[in-house]
């Protein structure tokens, strides 16, 4: 373990270890009993204390002492010496445990739950870790336990900073006490504690203090976890805000049923189709945040809507704080009128309930849309419109459009969002960085020189204004270095450089627009042909700035290297999708299409689905044995020629509720005639699957 090398037992000491060991399970074996018979007389403790004494791992029995300790406490009847005379041979059987093993979990907490009963001397225990982390001073355990105590004393931070520093002079590469420093800097400068109520000032002394410890020994990490911390703080707003939507501010929507169209001179990038009758309103934020409802969020229109709209977060937990919230806008269609075009205004946070872990909504923003609805001018004939979509490549054609255009494509713009209160000045975060990018320039000759460096280069894009790229070729250089310097890691800097080229393709208008293409079935006898976002081939790992991408309808990320579509949920428009040949080994690692109902067609083809024995992600998703899954799940439905749902548990809560009409699976190791047979029960829109009609 870390590094040091294991070595073969003398046979004097494997004799030593075998009686140790058959001690250990007659004491375990007693300490079971009582532990199920409830049985807490001194014996029964003595036992238990001798088993925690041998191994301190043993959690059961920690969490047995804790109700032995309630036991015994109640039958002190509350005599304060009986009471702390117990607590104390407590404490104590801590520090034996800890004599044992210095970084027992269980020890640790249990002495925090004795401390907490009130009747222990808590200037003891600064004494005790004093001995303890000049023995091992680079102990987590210990470092927090200090916190702890420090608090319960009203210690102050500078005090502790102080402590902390000593550490750190003593030996640079602590990154416990490098840790502990950023938690108690955290701290001062949230509480504005003079001295460092000033950000701008406490992080350019805390980068000229670890820059000496970079420079000192480049090969040590302690520094270079820190500085990291430190770039975050400098980048890192304060408070949640809204980074985009859907629909953009400006933009002018319209409204379409799935029958045969004559949009005229109207752009397909603003063309949404209206079959449900709900118009879904997106809101990304740039962290996640709870509290988004109709007090919150607001709505004002030139017709009558439905103003208490129910917002929902798009998380794969179960939590109440998501980055992206989505709401269904009820439009009554029969009220509006084709000729006339609808403004609808948003307002973000001008009530407060907006929160999110760095602190509240504090910037509300308004946004407004305009809708229009395009009435259906000729009905398809029967069974038309169910024409397979084919995505080679002769079926696309490079989107090219004209001026009369080019106040259309407001989606492909960074939101203007307007917002009441002038934006923070970034100029002191844009020389600290600048700073940095040129001293880190000299450390170019080790991996985690070339890795700072992209992280700075990238950060400092951040804090351009109209989202420019200036520095992503550089940074993508760095990480393909990167790649081949350091293999074992290389997957690492794939998905790292994965974002960034991203990035870079939706940093404009211009750069997004080549990767937009028309696709064209000449089969088909629709006039209106949707424009696909084409991100195939790219050598793609992750996908990300989906706050770009919230208007896209149809998505191309064929022929890539994604191993999880993480995030693809935020575009909820998303109505055709090809992930095929790709690197996807398991259902659960399409856990985002759970959230994408608008889905209709979707290619799975040529991955690795069912290639692996172990799923990786699996508990990443909802299971049959998670609260998550509710009424979906009944284990003894039979679904078809005697294959039950717990076979395909995942393909069934993934694709459940989506209404696709075509799905290609073909090529993955799980597609075999009993997995087409479930698909096609448990999907009764389906009309295409692997290029076969259904009936």
């Amino acid at each position: 373990m870390h590094g040091r090398p294991r070595k073969a037992l003398k046979p004097e000491d494997l004799a030593a270890s075998a009686a140790k060991a058959e001690k250990l399970r007659i004491l375990q074996s007693q300490f079971l009993f009582n532990h199920h018979q409830k049985i807490y007389t001194k014996e029964a403790l003595e036992l238990s204390g001798k088993l925690l004494e041998i191994n301190p791992e043993c959690y059961t029995a920690w969490n047995y002492r804790k109700l032995a300790v309630q036991h015994s406490l109640i039958e002190a009847n509350s005599d304060p010496d009986s009471v702390k005379s117990f607590l104390d041979q407590e404490l104590q059987l801590v520090e034996n445990a800890l004599r044992q093993n210095f970084k027992s979990y269980g020890a640790w907490h249990h002495r925090k739950w004795v401390l907490n009963k009130g009747h222990s001397s808590i200037e003891k225990e600064l004494r005790l870790l004093d001995k303890l982390q000049n023995v091992d001073p680079r102990n987590f355990h210990a470092w927090n336990y200090r916190r702890f105590v420090a608090a319960l004393l009203n210690r102050s931070d500078e005090d502790e900073l102080n402590y902390t520093q000593d550490f750190i002079d003593k030996n640079i590469s602590n990154y416990s006490a490098w840790h502990n420093r950023s938690v108690l800097l955290s701290s001062l400068m949230k509480k504005n504690v003079q001295g460092f109520s000033q950000k701008d000032e406490v992080l350019t002394r805390e980068y000229e203090l670890v820059r000496e410890a970079v420079f000192t020994d480049e090969d040590d990490q302690s520094g270079w976890f820190y500085h990291r911390w430190l770039l975050d703080q400098t980048v890192k707003a304060e408070s949640p805000l809204l980074d985009s939507s859907w629909p953009a501010h400006g933009s002018d929507i319209t409204l379409s049923g799935d029958r045969c169209l004559d949009l005229g001179s109207s752009s397909p990038l603003n063309n949404y189709q209206f079959d449900s009758g709900l118009l879904p309103l997106i809101l990304y934020f740039n962290q996640a945040v709870e509290g988004v409802n109709s007090s919150t969020v607001t709505f004002s229109s030139g017709f009558n809507m439905n103003k208490d709209a129910i917002w929902k977060p798009l998380s794969s937990n179960n939590f109440k704080t998501a980055q992206v919230w989505v709401a269904q806008l009820k439009l009554p269609k029969v009220e509006l009128d084709s000729l006339q075009a609808y403004t609808i205004e948003v307002t973000v946070g001008h009530s407060q309930g907006i929160i999110s872990s760095s602190g509240h909504y504090c910037r509300p923003s308004e946004f407004a849309f305009t809708v229009r609805v395009q009435h259906l001018k000729t009905k398809q004939a029967e069974g038309s419109g169910l024409e397979k979509i084919s995505w080679g490549d002769e079926n696309f054609h490079i989107y090219e459009f004209d001026s009369l255009e080019s106040n259309l494509v407001i989606p492909l713009n960074h939101p203007s969002i307007q917002n009441e209160h002038e934006s923070a000045d970034s100029s002191w975060q844009a020389k600290i960085i600048d700073e940095e990018v040129n001293n880190f320039r000299e450390l170019l000759d080790c991996k985690i020189g070339k890795l700072t460096l992209a992280r700075l280069l990238t950060a400092r894009d951040a804090l351009m204004s109209l989202d420019k790229s200036v520095h992503s070729d550089e940074v993508l250089r760095l990480l393909s270095e990167l790649m081949k310097l350091d293999p074992p890691h290389s997957r690492f800097y794939k998905d790292e450089h994965s974002l960034v080229l991203l990035k870079k393709v939706t940093s404009s208008r211009e750069s997004l627009l080549s990767y937009c293409f028309r696709y064209r079935n000449l089969a088909s006898s629709t006039s209106v042909n949707p424009i696909c976002l084409r991100l195939n081939g790219l050598s793609l790992s992750r996908v990300g700035s989906f706050e770009k991408l919230l208007w896209v309808q149809m998505l191309d990320l064929s022929q890539n290297e994604l191993r999880s579509i993480e995030g693809l949920e935020a575009m909820q428009l998303l109505s055709h999708l090809n992930l095929s040949k790709n690197k996807l080994g398991s259902f659960t690692a399409l856990e985002p299409l759970r959230h994408l109902k608008s889905m209709k067609v979707l290619d799975l083809s040529y991955n690795e689905i069912g290639t692996h024995t172990i799923d990786s992600t699996r508990y990443l998703c909802s299971s049959p044995l998670s609260h998550s899954v509710g009424g979906e799940w009944d284990d003894s439905e039979i679904v078809t020629d005697g294959v039950s749902l717990a076979n395909y548990w995942e393909a069934f809560l993934i694709l459940k509720g989506l209404k696709l009409t075509q799905l290609d699976i073909a090529g993955n190791a799980i597609a075999d005639e009993k997995f087409t047979a479930f698909l096609a029960k448990v999907l009764p829109a389906l009309k295409w699957l692997d290029d076969v009609q259904l009936n």
